[in-house]
């Protein structure tokens, strides 16, 4: 069971507290984690990975282990701390502007 952690916007979309738990399989990459996360939660199909190229969005951005891995493959597998639940996997919306 591995933990992620949503941006209040999702939470709110989505009906959630903070923290989210998932059931992924072992070896688990950040594909699968969003992959089990949009099928539970269909509401955020498309908010965190486009539609049609399933690529993040450009405001979206995911750290695990005090490591940014925003620019990471998809297809990379999660830590060995997410996958055993000792850290969570953190979903943050970007912020731009002046």
């Amino acid at each position: 069971m591995i933990r992620v952690e949503l941006p209040a916007h999702l939470r709110t979309l989505a009906a959630v507290g903070k923290e989210v738990r998932l059931d992924v399989p072992p070896g688990a990459t950040t594909a699968d984690l969003l992959d089990a996360l949009e099928s539970r939660y269909p509401v955020l199909a498309g908010t965190i990975r486009d539609h049609d190229t399933r690529r993040r969005r450009p405001f979206v951005r995911f750290f695990a282990c005090e490591e940014d891995l925003s620019h990471e493959p998809l297809t990379s597998p999660l830590p060995a701390a997410v996958m055993d639940g000792r850290e969570p996997f953190v979903i943050l919306g970007a912020m731009a502007g002046g």
